[in-house]
């Protein structure tokens, strides 16, 4: 028993159709997945930084004190710095004495990340060693 076809139909017309439900199928679940994992990606938190909670040391009488307010400027315990240059020239002396005093850096949380940074180096590149971020403790109201 044989197949027989109309002779007006053409053969290729029933391979040219391509069944698509599968490809809408493979399609939703790419979409939902991309929903769910892009907000994942590009969250963009509000944080309010330094807050951590430390142990309490006494501070020593050679502790250096250097302070970055909110707009970036750069402060020797009280006294603002008008210009790098002076921070790299006191930090180079206290580098030079023995034993090297610790250098506690007091960075707002508001401040620009760049000019915190750029204390960080400029004490890094004096050559001290010991080197502390001051932070607050946090609220346990929060």
């Amino acid at each position: 028993m044989a197949i027989s076809y109309p002779e007006d139909v053409d053969d290729d017309a029933d391979l040219s159709e391509i069944n698509t439900t599968p490809l809408v199928d493979v399609m939703l679940v790419l979409l939902i997945i991309f929903l769910i994992t892009i907000p994942v990606i590009n969250t963009s938190v509000a944080v309010r930084l330094p807050r951590q909670t430390s142990e309490l040391q006494q501070r020593q009488p050679e502790t250096v004190v250097i302070s970055v307010d909110v707009a970036g400027a750069t402060y020797w315990f009280d006294a603002r710095l008008t210009d790098p240059q002076s921070l790299s020239d006191r930090l180079k002396r206290i580098a030079a004495q023995t034993p090297q005093p610790e250098v506690h850096i007091r960075g707002d949380a508001r401040a620009d990340f760049e000019a915190v940074a750029r204390v960080l180096s400029a004490v890094q590149q004096a050559g001290i060693a010991r080197i502390g971020f001051v932070t607050e403790a946090p609220d346990h109201g929060d």
